[in-house]
């Protein structure tokens, strides 16, 4: 008795300090101790998140059948604004990470401003393509005219602003290479927080704010992100975190932005081949009618909200392997990424059971017409079977990209997600018959082969050398 209270004191005790961010430098004592205190924040600012993802597409289910496949063909091309944003995270993770394990903080802030100018010229011609071809980007999505007109408000303003967007990812994979993540997990609470609180209000109207509909959802969203970047910035500038942005930091650094480059190419490379793996997937989706693609968006959302936490404990490990790096202990690295995909293996074997034999009570939440329901039980289930599988592929896959090598990733990308999964759906929809269950199962299949690819070259230590 005296031991179990001992440790729900331990608990309750590491638990204040991982949401304090007491500490941010995890290159000495216990590795699960250092992964406890990393994922506790990441994990809840990834919940938020998830949660806002679930909650954004019931109010959103409540306009109709188009407003939710608007999203769903949208979401698909934000993706790619997505894989922008996280690639140079990736970078912005990996550099700022391996400075603090060297205790060079003075160089992770130029590598941190560097990522801020960098994120906001990408950012800019996105807004132009987002704002001047909302509707074309739709219709070559697969969406029809009526569902075009009465959404391509909301694919306007997601893409218009979608600094804020890659600004707030950036920002955070700051934070958490600084080992801060209880400063990235605030950030994001605000910013969804405010999402949850404006999508009624914007999206149904009320007093002298006018009922937008689907693209209600959009402008909650920007107005939400966008003061959570506020909150971030304030932050760097204030000179109370462990990185901070002062005007010596405020200088153009060629070699920097090489590095960061470097990096952070692979990672768009990584996170394009795949997003667009899934946009291809919709496309293919989209043939089945907007029933299909409603419950397919319906069921993603849901599937969202168990994968975000666990790419708080993916992040966790991606900034333990980059510190110990740093630090010079590459085993100490390579110990922290198979503990982390234990435990997040362990987490979504319980979710994916959970999610299959309770599947159309999950959906049944988010639609009522039969067929949107059946759509979204199957893609559930199917995608649940390949859990196990995709949990130790992207703990290691994000290994691979703490230490800087986001090359080996987007390879493994091309190869499982466009030359296998793509062929794969459209072989089983449509040559053998299988329709949409059969797109569904290639993502399955897809998820198990890499992760297994990821396992056995992970092995092979490549990764350890890698100079940033």
């Amino acid at each position: 008795m005296k031991s179990i209270i001992s440790n729900l004191n331990k608990f309750y005790t590491y638990f204040l300090i991982a949401l304090k961010g007491e500490e941010s430098e995890f290159t000495t004592g216990s590795i699960n101790k250092a992964i406890f205190l990393l994922s506790v924040p990441m994990v809840l600012e990834m919940v938020m998140e998830s949660l806002f993802a679930v909650v954004d597409v019931y109010f959103v289910a409540k306009v109709g059948v188009d407003a939710v496949a608007t999203v769903g063909l949208t979401e698909s091309v934000v993706m790619i604004v997505y894989s922008i944003g996280i690639g140079l995270s990736m970078a912005a993770t990996a550099i700022v990470s391996r400075r603090v394990g060297e205790k060079k903080y003075k160089r992770a802030g130029d590598a941190a401003f560097q990522t801020i100018l960098i994120s906001a010229l990408f950012s800019i011609a996105i807004s132009v393509v987002g704002i001047l071809y909302a509707e074309d980007i739709l219709r070559l999505m697969g969406g029809s005219e009526k569902l075009v007109k009465s959404g391509y408000g909301y694919t306007k303003v997601m893409l218009g602003g979608n600094l804020c967007i890659i600004l707030l990812f950036l920002l955070n994979a700051i934070y958490r290479g600084a080992g801060d993540a209880s400063m990235a997990m605030r950030s994001l609470w605000i910013a969804n927080g405010l999402n949850i609180l404006l999508d009624p209000l914007f999206i149904f109207g009320w007093g002298p704010i006018p009922a937008y509909g689907v693209e209600g959802a959009a402008i909650a969203t920007t107005i939400g992100r966008s003061l959570g970047v506020f909150y971030q910035l304030i932050g760097l500038i204030s000179g109370t975190r462990l990185i901070k942005l002062t005007v010596e930091n405020i200088k153009i650094r060629l070699k920097t932005i090489k590095d960061i480059f470097s990096i952070g190419l692979g990672g768009m490379g990584q996170f394009l081949i795949e997003s667009a793996s899934w946009l291809f997937l919709v496309r293919i989706i989209s043939e089945f009618g907007s029933e299909a693609l409603a419950g397919y968006t319906i069921a993603f959302r849901i599937i969202v909200f168990t994968i975000l936490p666990s790419w708080g404990l993916a992040n966790a490990a991606a900034t333990l392997v980059g510190q110990n790096l740093g630090a010079q202990q590459p085993d100490r690295a390579e110990t922290s990424v198979w503990t982390t995909a234990h435990w997040n293996t362990v987490f979504l074997f319980l979710v994916s059971v959970i999610f299959f034999v309770w599947s159309p009570e999950f959906v049944g939440l988010f639609a009522e017409k039969e067929t949107v329901i059946n759509y979204g039980i199957t893609a559930l289930r199917i995608i649940c079977l390949g859990y196990i599988f995709f949990s130790y592929g992207m703990i290691i896959s994000q290994g691979f990209n703490g230490a800087g090598d986001t090359r080996t990733p987007s390879l493994m990308n091309v190869i499982f997600f466009w030359v296998m999964q793509i062929p794969m759906a459209y072989l089983l929809a449509f040559k053998f018959d299988y329709g949409f269950e059969g797109a569904i199962i290639s993502v399955a299949i897809s998820f198990a082969l890499h992760a297994l690819a990821c396992i056995v070259w992970f092995r092979k230590g490549d990764w350890k050398r890698v100079e940033v």
